[in-house]
Protein backbone atom coordinates (compact mmCIF):
# COMPACT_ATOMS: atom_id res chain seq x y z
CA UNK A 1 0.00 0.00 0.00
CA UNK A 2 1.39 3.42 -0.98
CA UNK A 3 2.09 6.19 1.52
CA UNK A 4 -0.46 8.40 -0.24
CA UNK A 5 -3.18 5.76 0.02
CA UNK A 6 -2.47 5.19 3.72
CA UNK A 7 -2.67 8.94 4.28
CA UNK A 8 -6.01 9.11 2.44
CA UNK A 9 -7.37 6.19 4.46
CA UNK A 10 -6.47 7.94 7.73
CA UNK A 11 -8.03 11.17 6.46
CA UNK A 12 -11.35 9.53 5.58
CA UNK A 13 -11.35 7.55 8.85
CA UNK A 14 -10.94 10.83 10.72
CA UNK A 15 -13.78 12.46 8.79
CA UNK A 16 -16.03 9.45 9.47
CA UNK A 17 -15.51 9.59 13.23
CA UNK A 18 -15.77 13.41 13.30
CA UNK A 19 -19.17 13.20 11.61
CA UNK A 20 -20.31 10.37 13.82
CA UNK A 21 -21.43 12.37 16.85
CA UNK A 22 -23.89 14.78 15.16
CA UNK A 23 -25.32 11.93 13.08
CA UNK A 24 -25.76 9.76 16.12
CA UNK A 25 -27.41 12.61 18.03
CA UNK A 26 -29.99 12.76 15.25
CA UNK A 27 -30.48 9.00 15.49
CA UNK A 28 -31.07 9.20 19.25
CA UNK A 29 -33.61 12.02 18.97
CA UNK A 30 -35.40 10.23 16.14
CA UNK A 31 -35.64 6.85 17.86
CA UNK A 32 -35.70 7.53 21.59
CA UNK A 33 -39.49 7.79 21.73
CA UNK A 34 -39.76 4.40 20.03
CA UNK A 35 -37.81 2.71 22.80
CA UNK A 36 -35.21 1.18 20.47
CA UNK A 37 -32.09 2.81 21.93
CA UNK A 38 -30.18 0.38 24.14
CA UNK A 39 -28.12 2.02 26.86
CA UNK A 40 -24.57 0.80 27.60
CA UNK A 41 -24.42 -1.88 30.27
CA UNK A 42 -22.47 -2.05 33.52
CA UNK A 43 -19.31 -4.03 34.22
CA UNK A 44 -17.64 -5.24 37.40
CA UNK A 45 -20.23 -6.96 39.58
CA UNK A 46 -19.27 -6.63 43.24
CA UNK A 47 -22.16 -8.47 44.81
CA UNK A 48 -25.81 -9.40 44.42
CA UNK A 49 -28.03 -8.43 47.31
CA UNK A 50 -30.97 -10.73 48.05
CA UNK A 51 -32.57 -8.69 50.84
CA UNK A 52 -33.75 -5.10 50.63
CA UNK A 53 -34.00 -2.60 53.49
CA UNK A 54 -37.39 -3.98 54.63
CA UNK A 55 -36.10 -7.53 54.73
CA UNK A 56 -37.98 -8.71 51.65
CA UNK A 57 -36.17 -10.94 49.20
CA UNK A 58 -35.13 -9.18 46.05
CA UNK A 59 -32.31 -9.27 43.52
CA UNK A 60 -30.19 -6.15 43.28
CA UNK A 61 -26.88 -6.28 41.45
CA UNK A 62 -24.27 -3.89 42.81
CA UNK A 63 -21.50 -2.77 40.46
CA UNK A 64 -18.01 -1.56 41.20
CA UNK A 65 -17.40 2.16 41.61
CA UNK A 66 -13.87 2.92 40.41
CA UNK A 67 -11.71 4.40 43.15
CA UNK A 68 -9.79 7.63 42.73
CA UNK A 69 -6.15 7.87 41.70
CA UNK A 70 -3.81 10.86 41.92
CA UNK A 71 -1.27 11.32 39.13
CA UNK A 72 0.61 14.08 37.28
CA UNK A 73 -0.48 15.29 33.85
CA UNK A 74 1.66 16.40 30.91
CA UNK A 75 1.70 19.97 32.21
CA UNK A 76 3.21 18.89 35.52
CA UNK A 77 -0.03 19.39 37.43
CA UNK A 78 -1.08 16.96 40.17
CA UNK A 79 -4.62 15.79 39.49
CA UNK A 80 -7.28 13.56 40.99
CA UNK A 81 -9.27 11.69 38.36
CA UNK A 82 -12.47 11.55 40.40
CA UNK A 83 -12.33 14.94 42.13
CA UNK A 84 -11.00 17.06 39.26
CA UNK A 85 -13.28 15.39 36.71
CA UNK A 86 -16.41 15.22 38.84
CA UNK A 87 -19.52 15.23 36.64
CA UNK A 88 -17.63 14.14 33.53
CA UNK A 89 -17.36 10.84 31.74
CA UNK A 90 -13.82 9.55 31.18
CA UNK A 91 -12.26 7.46 28.41
CA UNK A 92 -8.99 5.86 29.55
CA UNK A 93 -6.24 4.03 27.71
CA UNK A 94 -2.73 2.90 28.63
CA UNK A 95 0.32 3.79 26.55
CA UNK A 96 4.08 4.28 26.79
CA UNK A 97 6.04 6.70 24.66
CA UNK A 98 8.75 4.24 23.58
CA UNK A 99 6.15 1.88 22.11
CA UNK A 100 6.97 1.52 18.39
CA UNK A 101 3.67 0.30 16.95
CA UNK A 102 0.49 -0.26 18.97
CA UNK A 103 0.55 2.84 21.18
CA UNK A 104 0.81 5.37 18.33
CA UNK A 105 -2.13 3.67 16.65
CA UNK A 106 -4.37 3.71 19.72
CA UNK A 107 -3.32 7.30 20.42
CA UNK A 108 -4.43 8.15 16.88
CA UNK A 109 -7.80 6.57 17.66
CA UNK A 110 -8.03 8.65 20.84
CA UNK A 111 -7.18 11.74 18.79
CA UNK A 112 -10.14 10.98 16.54
CA UNK A 113 -12.42 10.73 19.56
CA UNK A 114 -11.07 14.06 20.80
CA UNK A 115 -11.84 15.57 17.40
CA UNK A 116 -15.37 14.17 17.47
CA UNK A 117 -16.08 15.87 20.79
CA UNK A 118 -14.35 19.16 20.08
CA UNK A 119 -16.04 22.47 20.76
CA UNK A 120 -18.08 23.74 17.83
CA UNK A 121 -18.69 27.53 17.92
CA UNK A 122 -21.63 27.09 15.51
CA UNK A 123 -23.65 25.02 18.00
CA UNK A 124 -25.34 25.99 21.24
CA UNK A 125 -25.16 22.52 22.79
CA UNK A 126 -21.54 21.50 23.27
CA UNK A 127 -20.26 17.96 23.72
CA UNK A 128 -16.68 18.91 24.59
CA UNK A 129 -17.52 19.39 28.27
CA UNK A 130 -19.11 15.98 28.90
CA UNK A 131 -16.06 13.73 28.51
CA UNK A 132 -12.35 13.76 29.33
CA UNK A 133 -9.79 11.66 27.49
CA UNK A 134 -7.02 10.16 29.60
CA UNK A 135 -3.89 8.25 28.57
CA UNK A 136 -1.89 6.72 31.42
CA UNK A 137 1.69 5.60 30.91
CA UNK A 138 2.64 2.06 31.90
CA UNK A 139 6.32 3.09 31.82
CA UNK A 140 6.37 5.91 34.40
CA UNK A 141 10.05 5.40 35.16
CA UNK A 142 10.87 6.77 31.71
CA UNK A 143 7.73 8.75 30.86
CA UNK A 144 8.10 11.93 32.90
CA UNK A 145 5.47 14.60 32.42
CA UNK A 146 7.86 16.43 30.07
CA UNK A 147 8.23 13.32 27.90
CA UNK A 148 4.45 12.88 27.89
CA UNK A 149 4.00 16.52 26.85
CA UNK A 150 6.12 15.91 23.77
CA UNK A 151 4.20 12.71 22.99
CA UNK A 152 0.85 14.48 23.48
CA UNK A 153 1.82 17.17 21.00
CA UNK A 154 2.42 14.48 18.36
CA UNK A 155 -1.30 13.77 18.47
CA UNK A 156 -2.55 17.35 18.67
CA UNK A 157 -3.81 16.86 22.21
CA UNK A 158 -5.89 19.62 23.72
CA UNK A 159 -4.08 19.70 27.06
CA UNK A 160 -7.27 20.65 28.89
CA UNK A 161 -9.40 17.88 27.37
CA UNK A 162 -6.88 15.05 26.94
CA UNK A 163 -4.54 14.27 29.81
CA UNK A 164 -1.42 12.12 29.65
CA UNK A 165 -0.64 10.91 33.16
CA UNK A 166 2.37 9.54 34.99
CA UNK A 167 3.07 8.62 38.59
CA UNK A 168 3.76 5.69 40.88
CA UNK A 169 3.98 2.44 38.89
CA UNK A 170 2.45 0.26 41.58
CA UNK A 171 -0.55 2.62 41.92
CA UNK A 172 -1.03 2.74 38.13
CA UNK A 173 -0.90 -1.03 37.72
CA UNK A 174 -3.23 -1.61 40.65
CA UNK A 175 -5.66 0.91 39.15
CA UNK A 176 -5.56 -0.78 35.74
CA UNK A 177 -6.05 -4.31 37.05
CA UNK A 178 -8.23 -3.96 40.12
CA UNK A 179 -10.20 -0.77 39.53
CA UNK A 180 -10.68 -0.79 35.75
CA UNK A 181 -10.53 -4.55 35.21
CA UNK A 182 -8.14 -4.25 32.28
CA UNK A 183 -7.35 -7.59 30.68
CA UNK A 184 -3.74 -8.30 31.63
CA UNK A 185 -1.71 -11.11 33.02
CA UNK A 186 -0.95 -11.36 36.74
CA UNK A 187 1.54 -8.95 38.30
CA UNK A 188 2.27 -6.73 41.25
CA UNK A 189 3.59 -3.55 39.65
CA UNK A 190 7.20 -4.51 40.31
CA UNK A 191 10.11 -3.59 38.04
CA UNK A 192 9.62 -6.76 35.98
CA UNK A 193 5.83 -6.31 35.64
CA UNK A 194 4.54 -4.79 32.43
CA UNK A 195 1.05 -4.07 31.10
CA UNK A 196 0.49 -3.65 27.38
CA UNK A 197 -3.17 -3.33 26.40
CA UNK A 198 -5.04 -1.74 23.52
CA UNK A 199 -8.32 -1.37 25.43
CA UNK A 200 -10.24 1.87 25.87
CA UNK A 201 -12.30 1.96 29.08
CA UNK A 202 -15.36 4.20 29.40
CA UNK A 203 -16.34 5.43 32.88
CA UNK A 204 -19.65 7.15 33.45
CA UNK A 205 -20.22 10.16 35.67
CA UNK A 206 -20.70 7.90 38.70
CA UNK A 207 -17.34 6.21 37.99
CA UNK A 208 -18.70 2.88 36.92
CA UNK A 209 -17.28 1.02 33.91
CA UNK A 210 -19.73 1.18 31.00
CA UNK A 211 -17.67 -0.21 28.17
CA UNK A 212 -14.44 -1.78 26.92
CA UNK A 213 -13.34 -1.10 23.34
CA UNK A 214 -10.48 -2.18 21.11
CA UNK A 215 -8.53 0.98 20.32
CA UNK A 216 -7.22 -0.61 17.12
CA UNK A 217 -10.69 -1.42 15.82
CA UNK A 218 -12.54 1.38 13.98
CA UNK A 219 -15.94 -0.15 14.74
CA UNK A 220 -15.15 -0.30 18.46
CA UNK A 221 -13.92 3.30 18.48
CA UNK A 222 -17.15 4.42 16.81
CA UNK A 223 -19.16 2.46 19.38
CA UNK A 224 -17.26 4.20 22.15
CA UNK A 225 -18.32 7.56 20.69
CA UNK A 226 -21.91 6.31 20.38
CA UNK A 227 -21.97 5.16 24.00
CA UNK A 228 -20.67 8.50 25.26
CA UNK A 229 -23.57 10.25 23.53
CA UNK A 230 -26.07 7.72 24.87
CA UNK A 231 -24.85 8.22 28.42
CA UNK A 232 -25.59 11.94 28.18
CA UNK A 233 -29.27 10.93 28.18
CA UNK A 234 -28.95 8.94 31.37
CA UNK A 235 -30.07 10.46 34.64
CA UNK A 236 -27.52 10.40 37.43
CA UNK A 237 -28.03 7.43 39.69
CA UNK A 238 -25.92 5.03 41.69
CA UNK A 239 -25.95 1.28 41.37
Amino acid sequence: MSTKKRSNDKFFAGIAVALLVPLFCYFVVNHLSKGVVKMPGYYGIEKIDTLNASGKRTRDTLYHHVADIELTNQLGKKISLNKDLAGKMVVIDFIFTRCPAICPRISKSMELLQTSFRKDPKKEAQLDTIVQFVSITVDPGYDSFQVLRTYADRFNANHDKWWFLTGDKHAIYNYARHELGVETGPGDGSAEDFIHTQQFILLDRERMVRGYYDGLNDTDVRKCADDIVLLTLEKNHKK
